[in-house]
């Protein structure tokens, strides 16, 4: 537990992307935002904290976790039991805005300085969720497809791996990815209960 706090301390006091950053500077103060607990056995790893997030601290404060809820068919309560689920998106920090509003891709330091020794520190966690790409690419390693649509359609292969944790890759639950739920209706139809049924085991 204390390797843990030790971990959790130092990421939130984590300056590096203001600081020493690897590119553009972070254009305001950091603010990471994360849970994590030595007891959590569900990890839902997704992006990064968009403008809600930044400003409320928590979270899937916004439809982007409305939606992951549905998904998962659990309650805020549950979602939010720190004992129980960890979340830890690939980036702390609100990464800032592109020129068009959309938010810029989770910070590289993240992953590269906190990751691999956060995860070491979770040692009962049994079912890792990647939401969206960045996780996939993290957590899956060489195993990802080349496109969303391939990880997505070999998401059996992937819960079957011989791995611990486990690893199920999800769509990030934007509205932006509305046409693509719409393309491929088995998500519904055959993820969604299998998915609803890992958490519940694992919960």
């Amino acid at each position: 537990m204390a390797e843990l706090n030790n971990v959790l301390a130092s990421i939130r006091s984590c300056r590096v992307c203001v600081e020493t950053p690897s590119g553009t500077p972070l254009p305001h103060a950091p603010r990471p935002v994360l849970r994590a607990s030595a007891t959590a056995r569900l990890a839902i790893c997704g992006q990064a904290p968009g403008t809600r997030v930044h400003a409320s601290g928590k979270p899937f404060t916004d439809p982007s976790g409305e939606r992951l809820r549905a998904w998962l068919d659990v309650t805020p309560e549950e979602f939010y039991d720190e004992g129980r689920v960890a979340i830890v998106p690939m980036g702390f920090c609100f990464p800032g805005q592109d020129v068009k509003g959309g938010d810029l891709p989770p910070r590289r330091e993240c992953s590269a300085l906190w990751h691999r020794e956060l995860f070491a520190a979770l040692p009962r966690i049994e079912l890792v969720l990647a939401v969206g790409a960045y996780a996939h690419a993290f957590h899956l390693g060489r195993a990802r497809g080349k496109t969303l649509q391939e990880t997505m359609l070999a998401w059996r292969e992937h819960l079957k791996a011989r791995r611990c944790p486990r690893i199920l890759p999800l769509p990030h639950p934007s509205w932006r990815n509305n046409a693509w739920l719409k393309r491929n209706p088995w998500f519904d139809a055959e993820l969604l209960p299998i998915l609803r049924r890992e958490v519940r085991r694992v919960l």
